[in-house]
């Protein structure tokens, strides 16, 4: 019987010791956590996630800030209010909600928050840190650290002697998520479209994450028998039987066909997807743990 791994269960795990730790934190040393959300324009699905993670951080007890500046803020007025967040001792946590609007250098931007203060775990500094296995003093991009926290939930710990192969190679999930898996011990392939014969080397994997973009790429078939399989993916696809018009999410994992084989699987949604904001708390608390000069939470 194969086990659904439920992310909404393990995300409020993580909100509860996230809402301790910042009581704690406030208790002993006067410091209240603080998150400041940037969002430019207007599109809808950034309001909304945005949104979410400011309902969360009032939830955990943080100072929750959100700037919204108009669609056609220049580079300049953007870059300006980073750098006084950045100056802001009150703020522990920055995060800029992507996409930006097309005509402002993205990049450019993201690599402007300090990287102490850099919640989203995107700054070339944390990415390095990680790579070097420095947990320590950085911050680990939030899902996939939130979907490690899965696989440890059904493996502990320390992966040695397993094989894991993680498709898609991106800067934002499949890099971070790579060197997670190698830092606790995993054999590590990373598989992407210009792989040869991706089915067969995903086959090979006693942990399988998928994080490629494409609905239900991976088949029953790609999958070994008793594997362990993450599903990053979120693709709206039509949904005729729901009605004219109706759509519905899927991931990219052929989710029923795969349960046949797999001894844990991650649903869409109900995944990883609730890991990321509860991840994204968990870096504030320590950001703000580690700015006041205490010990930070594990999660």
């Amino acid at each position: 019987m194969v086990e659904i791994i439920d992310g909404k269960q393990v995300a409020a795990s993580v909100i509860d010791a996230v809402k301790t730790a910042t009581a704690v934190l406030e208790k002993n040393t006067g410091v209240k956590t603080g998150l400041a959300v940037v969002i430019v324009g207007d599109d809808p699905a950034s309001h909304t996630y945005v949104g979410a993670k400011g309902r969360m951080a009032k939830e955990c007890g943080f100072t929750s800030i959100q700037h919204t500046l108009p669609a056609e803020t220049t580079q300049g007025e953007l870059a300006k209010l980073v750098q006084s967040l950045n100056e802001d001792a009150s703020i522990h946590g920055i995060l800029v909600q992507l996409p930006l609007p097309k005509h402002l250098n993205a990049e450019a931007i993201i690599q402007s928050i300090r990287p102490d203060k850099d919640v989203d775990g995107l700054h070339v500094v944390n990415a390095g840190k990680l790579a070097t296995g420095d947990f320590a003093t950085g911050l680990i991009s939030c899902t996939p650290a939130g979907a490690m926290l899965l696989v440890r939930r059904i493996h502990g710990k320390d992966l040695s002697g397993l094989n894991a192969v993680v498709i898609g190679r991106s800067n934002l999930f499949g890099k971070p998520m790579a060197q997670l898996l190698l830092a606790a011990n995993a054999t590590v392939t990373t598989a992407h479209s210009r792989t040869k014969d991706l089915a067969t080397v995903a086959r090979g994997a006693d942990i399988l994450v998928a994080a490629v973009g494409r609905p239900e790429m991976v088949k029953a078939d790609w999958v070994k028998p008793g594997a362990t399989v993450i599903d990053v993916g979120i693709n709206r696809i039509a949904a005729p039987e729901r009605g004219e018009g109706r759509s519905r999410l899927v991931g990219d994992v052929a989710f029923a066909e795969a349960s046949e084989v797999a001894a844990a699987i991650t649903p869409v949604p109900g995944g990883v997807g609730p890991m990321t904001i509860a991840m994204l708390m968990a870096n504030t608390a320590i950001a703000a743990h580690r700015a006041a000069g205490q010990t930070p939470p594990k999660f």
